[in-house]
């Protein structure tokens, strides 16, 4: 919380609770309590903006006949109709749209044409751009789970726990590294597509049937590419 205020300085009290409360998933509640620092911090939920991302890439009531993300609207002319606000009151109603709008454009992960007065988004996965705190919270959260899935499956005396594998080749060109990219690409919009509303589905189910909720899942998709030659061999190509 304290790295969100630092990032938005000169915002009034009341502004400043709404763009918190988006920046760090608290709700709004929570965010004053905190800034009177009655007592220290819970674990927090992941960012509401990151939410709002994943609805708008995922369900396609706002993506368009070929699944991409559809350009928005920034209100909605008449009820029910898509626009930015329906998608950001569709995750939560506890936080203005606007709130949602601006530190989405902040993070550089959406656009906001005021002349049209419509929003889009400009990336495909949700890196704040510029933003190091974030980033690092999502190198270890990542990095974190990755490591522990590949460590229980490791020490497991029966059945691997968990979901860990890998596909690798060599002897591929700059151009062919290009189209792996391209291709891992299609097919992690494709799970996104598939994750998201079923993870929301069986959140719900959980809730209605009124059973214990305390298991959490992540789900990652990574490719890595590297000169094949030793470093000294790529010095001497070098020079």
């Amino acid at each position: 919380m304290d790295e969100a205020l630092r990032a938005q300085p000169g915002l009034s009290p009341a502004r400043a609770v709404s763009r918190i409360s988006v920046a760090t998933g608290l709700n709004r509640r929570e965010v004053t309590r905190l800034t009177r620092r009655e007592t220290t911090a819970r674990q927090v939920r992941p960012s509401l903006a990151s939410e709002v991302f994943a609805r708008w890439m995922t369900d396609p009531s706002f993506c368009d006949e070929s699944g991409l993300p559809r350009i928005l609207p920034r209100v909605s002319s008449t009820p029910g109709a898509l626009s930015f606000e329906a998608l950001a009151q569709a995750v939560t109603r506890d936080v203005h749209p606007r709130s949602f709008l601006e530190e989405m454009c902040r993070l550089g992960v959406a656009e906001f044409d005021a002349e049209a007065d419509t929003v889009r988004l400009v990336r495909n996965a949700f890196v704040p751009s510029g933003e190091q705190a974030p980033m690092l919270g999502f190198l270890g959260d990542n990095v974190g789970d990755h490591l522990s899935a590949s460590v229980a499956n490791v020490l497991a005396e029966g059945e691997p726990p968990h979901f860990e594998q890998a596909v690798f080749a060599d002897e591929l060109s700059v151009q062919s590294e290009q189209a792996v990219r391209q291709f891992v690409l299609a097919q992690w919009k494709q799970l996104m597509r598939e994750a998201v509303p079923l993870l929301e589905g069986l959140i719900e189910a959980d809730a209605e049937a009124g059973r214990a909720q305390d298991r959490r899942v992540r789900i990652g998709l990574y490719s890595y590419a590297a000169d094949m030659r030793p470093p000294q061999k790529q010095e001497e190509s070098e020079k």
